[in-house]
């Protein structure tokens, strides 16, 4: 432990470790390093005008980034989710869209971020702030294909748990404007800065990357994942005295096996070290779940392995929100199944109903944090509980 810091309790550090990992994905402080780059700076310095374009779960605090240093860009179009935080900008255009799932609202984006595409030629350049939750934002059916009819075959994918790249694919299949269709509706150069939602941080699959076009003089750069997370989460552990342990393999798959696979590794901590993951599970839905998301339900299976153990564990997602949840994450630790069973709660119900936050809320154990602005996946933090800290 650093001098002079106060020490932490179980749930305390925990929610300390997040607020760490959520501090180093910060949208603003990420792209304000990418437009200083030298690089960057140099294409913007050379356009005869500069566009601004920011879409996704970070669209705004990406685009404040910009406003507050890049002072001389000419027209800004930002499309946020419904909810999101307000746009203090008088030289940007704001659309709010729908999100997890697109409606009309999001086909009025697309169409509208066509025509400002357009209206940009050789001689400029386009600033395009990529986040997660883009795909839902901006959503135009290729011709012949109805909004409804895209939207049941991507639901359908969703609820028989398929991967975050499968639901791209096919997203990319039946969209005029992912996997490039927008960028090519300009001759601008454009410059894609991405805060990646997805593994191996490959720009192209980030909200089905809808401004990535492969030409040579376009540019392309990740500014922060779901690593520089827990990069910012290990500095902080350390800065406390502790000792940290990264899982290597990527979150993923069913999320209550997750759950008990890191659980497991979570048990055979050493005194005073945390363990940090990150990634992205599935869920394969019932035709009527109840409220809850894939980090609540990765939570769950965590906690029947760690029964009567001193481990605590936090699974949250960056975003602020687990699926239809209200809330970021649960905590669990090896009291958790003790207590439910008191309360007359089952965990194997909540997971067949894929009612989970109920099943939190009555336990006290929901973590949430509200709407984050950023959106790099989810994170798992966990700690020996017997620990001092």
């Amino acid at each position: 432990m650093s001098a002079g810091s106060k020490p932490l309790g179980n749930r305390a550090l925990l929610g300390a470790l997040y607020r760490a990992a959520l501090a180093g994905v910060d949208p603003v402080r990420a792209v304000r390093r990418a437009i200083s780059d030298p690089e960057v700076a140099r294409r913007l310095r050379k356009a005869r005008r500069t566009g601004v374009f920011a879409v996704g779960k970070a669209a705004a605090g990406m685009f404040a980034g910009v406003a507050g240093g890049l002072p001389d860009f000419d027209r800004a179009l930002v499309i946020v989710p419904r909810g999101s935080a307000s746009v203090p900008e008088k030289r940007a255009e704001v659309l709010r869209s729908s999100h997890p799932e697109p409606d009309f609202s999001s086909v009025r984006a697309a169409r509208r971020a066509v025509e400002f595409f357009s209206g940009f030629g050789r001689e400029d350049l386009i600033l395009c702030l990529i986040s997660g939750g883009t795909s839902s934002l901006l959503c135009l059916p290729k011709p012949g294909l109805t909004l409804s009819q895209k939207r049941r075959r991507i639901r359908e994918l969703v609820r028989a748990g398929a991967s975050i790249d499968e639901v791209n694919r096919l997203r990319t299949s039946l969209s005029r404007v992912k996997r490039g269709g927008l960028a090519r509706e300009t001759s601008a150069t454009l410059v894609t800065l991405v805060l990646s939602d997805v593994p191996g941080d490959r720009p192209a699959l980030v909200g089905s990357g809808p401004t990535i076009r492969g030409r040579r003089r376009d540019l392309v750069r990740i500014v922060a994942s779901n690593r520089t997370g827990i990069e910012a989460a290990r500095a902080f552990a350390r800065s406390r005295g502790l000792a940290v342990r990264i899982e290597r393999r990527r979150l993923s798959g069913e999320a209550a096996e997750e759950g008990a696979r890191i659980a497991r590794a979570a048990a055979n901590l050493e005194r005073r070290t945390v363990l940090l993951a990150g990634g992205e599970t599935t869920v394969r839905l019932n035709p009527r779940p109840g409220i809850g998301g894939r980090t609540l339900e990765l939570a769950l299976g965590a906690a029947r392995s760690i029964e009567g153990l001193p481990v605590a564990l936090l699974a949250a997602g960056s975003d602020g929100r687990d699926g239809s949840s209200r809330a970021a994450g649960a905590f669990v630790d090896g009291t958790t199944l003790a207590r439910a069973r008191r309360r007359g709660l089952s965990v194997e119900r909540a997971l067949a109903r894929h009612d989970t936050e109920p099943f939190f809320e009555a336990l006290g154990d929901l973590f949430v944090t509200g709407p984050t602005g950023t959106n790099v996946c989810d994170w798992v933090f966990g700690i020996e509980a017997e620990s001092p800290v």
